[in-house]
């Protein structure tokens, strides 16, 4: 059974920091290239970073570019997303997701993602 786990979320205030995983199980998670995404009360779900399968690359959208740093740890199977010198903006569910990771090349298009997780939580008081 493919799963995603999305685990760290919470309340901060602004400047604070937290620190978002996402445990997979269930397929190879080193074919995989990972997105992370987001989405505020009201608005659409919004790509916010990538890591591409093999060669770790990242992909990061303006908006967070400086703030939020994309990882993977293929030993444990986790992705990771710190994000760094939170804004209210920044308030949204937050969710993983998986696609396959060929043919190479960076995406945060959702419809081209496989598996998704259920979401966590992210709060930001000003």
């Amino acid at each position: 059974e493919v799963q995603l786990v999305e685990s760290g979320g919470g309340l901060v205030q602004a400047g604070g920091s937290l620190r978002l995983s996402c445990a997979a199980s269930g397929f190879t998670f080193d074919d995989y290239a990972f997105g992370w995404f987001r989405q505020a009360p009201g608005k659409e779900r919004e790509g916010v970073s990538c890591v591409a399968s093999k060669s770790g690359s990242t992909y990061y959208i303006d908006s967070v570019e400086g703030r939020f740093t994309i990882s993977r740890n293929d030993a444990k199977n986790t992705v990771y997303l710190q994000i760094d010198n939170l804004e209210p903006e920044d308030t949204a569910v937050y969710y993983c997701a998986a696609r396959l990771g060929y043919p190479p090349g960076h995406t945060l298009d959702p419809r081209r993602y496989d598996y998704w997780g259920q979401g966590t939580q992210v709060t930001v008081s000003s």
